[in-house]
């Protein structure tokens, strides 16, 4: 990943658009490689189920796209991940084309073969020292979902696995084989 050091604030971030994926850690831009089709399609899967869901309960909101949320200050942090949810309580009123302030309920992120494990590990650790009660960290290689409640409360669910929403989504239950495999795709093919 490349840095730049011209953007320090969230502020300046927010004004600076044009930038690509990016992400401001501890006042660093970090700039981010598009996502590849897999990676997008697996996060597109999650988003459609959790946002079926959350919305036939009105639970909240499933953002996508990578939004920002501004979890720390003085230096700022804005991290985006791939996949969020937050519940309605949360829900910012009025002006919402800012960052959200605080961590999202609800964490997932879809790795890709050039993530590092070191900078996947450093942002889930920031996700769950901001408050976010849950991230998922999805690894289509392994064909894994790990799921952090905590920095030491980590469970690793195969495909033969389901995710539970736990007590930040009640009753919510995805298989991990139908995130990683597309529809018409059998099921212990790879989708890679």
């Amino acid at each position: 990943m490349a840095t730049t050091a011209e953007i320090t604030t969230a502020e300046q971030l927010l004004q600076a658009p044009d930038l690509g994926p990016c992400e401001l850690v501890r006042g660093e831009l970090i700039m981010v490689s598009p996502a590849g089709y897999a990676h997008g399609s697996i996060a597109g899967r999650i988003t459609r189920a959790l946002a079926n869901f959350v919305e036939a309960k009105g639970l909240g909101d499933v953002l996508s796209a990578e939004p920002g949320f501004l979890i720390a200050r003085d230096p700022d942090t804005v991290r985006a991940p791939d996949v969020a949810f937050v519940r309605a309580d949360r829900i910012p009123a009025g002006e919402k084309a800012r960052f959200f302030e605080g961590a999202p309920d609800l964490a997932v992120e879809v790795l890709s073969p050039n993530d590092r494990a070191s900078e996947v590990n450093a942002k889930v650790q920031d996700w769950l020292d901001a408050g976010c009660p849950m991230v998922w960290v999805v690894d289509p290689a392994t064909r894994t979902v790990s799921v952090y409640r905590g920095r030491t409360e980590i469970a690793v669910l195969g495909a033969t696995d389901t995710l539970s929403g736990g007590d930040v989504l009640p009753g919510f239950t995805l298989p991990v084989a139908d995130i990683l495999t597309r529809q018409g795709t059998p099921r212990d093919q790879p989708t890679i």
